[in-house]
């Protein structure tokens, strides 16, 4: 592993914490060029700093990637630094918690601007790069991205748009040796059901999952570097993940009414 990604230029967005954190952490280890994307300073400071006392190569770039310019000034600073790029990690993104008929449209918007234009606008100033390189394009999605999750409206929404954005990009780029992968994880223990979006637009503030039982993020890091080297084109991570994607062709409905139940057993569940 560490000989494939030994002095590989990657971005990884969403790097203040959770899965973007991880996978910063594991290409550093494997001897990766690292530049953390987020919006927080402190953390990524914080991160970057203790990626350095490792004697491991590490910057960071203040991002808000729903803002274009923000994403071409991480895409360009990267290239200063660096020189390159080789590998796209689009990991930044928010969730949602509340139904359709309920939810404040700006909600959705909320989502679409992170979870959709984020990867739009990194992906389109890097791909040049990436291409020349022959290298990846990642884009860490969720078994919402293949199923609709009632609640999930925006979240779905966001991420069926980003799978149909990259397997596009794929194919635009067949003759061209660039990788193109999906990577979905199940539920992960991370801060994104603390802050995920109700109704009305404010934080949910408490994950409605238990958190020390779900997936960590240091194993989704390691899938996203396996991934890469085994140039995977869709990975998802849960054997329900790999069902939901096989059955949603075969019998719909069953999954809908899955979905509905699971969902519906979550505490204060929106669902009526």
């Amino acid at each position: 592993m560490k000989q494939i990604f030994r002095d590989k230029v990657v971005i990884i967005t969403g790097a203040s914490s959770g899965i973007g954190e991880a996978t910063a952490r594991e290409f550093a280890a494997n001897g990766s060029r690292v530049m953390l994307a987020a919006r927080s300073e402190e953390k990524l400071r914080k991160i970057t700093g203790e990626i350095r006392a490792l004697g491991q190569e590490a910057n960071y770039c203040v991002t808000d990637v729903s803002r274009e310019e923000e994403c071409r000034n991480l895409v360009e600073s990267t290239v200063r630094i660096y020189g390159t790029i080789n590998i796209l990690v689009n990991n930044a993104g928010i969730s949602m918690r509340a139904p359709f008929a309920d939810v404040d449209l700006k909600v959705l918007h909320a989502l679409m601007n992170v979870n959709f234009w984020g990867t739009v606008y990194c992906t389109k100033y890097a791909l040049p790069y990436l291409v020349a390189n022959k290298g990846s394009l990642v884009g860490v999605s969720s078994v919402a991205g293949f199923h609709g999750l009632p609640g999930r409206t925006g979240y779905s929404a966001s991420k069926f748009a980003m799978h149909g954005l990259l397997e596009t990009i794929r194919i635009e780029n067949l003759n061209k040796g660039l990788h193109v992968m999906i990577i979905a994880p199940g539920f992960t223990s991370s801060e994104i059901r603390k802050h995920a979006l109700t109704a009305d637009g404010s934080e949910q503030g408490v994950s409605p999952r238990p958190e020390d039982k779900l997936m960590t993020p240091e194993y989704v890091a390691k899938w996203v570097l396996k991934g890469i080297r085994k140039k995977k084109r869709n990975k998802i991570l849960t054997w329900i993940g790999r069902l939901t994607a096989l059955f949603q062709r075969i019998l719909p409905e069953l999954v809908d009414r899955a979905y509905y139940n699971e969902m519906a057993r979550e505490p204060d569940s929106p669902l009526r």
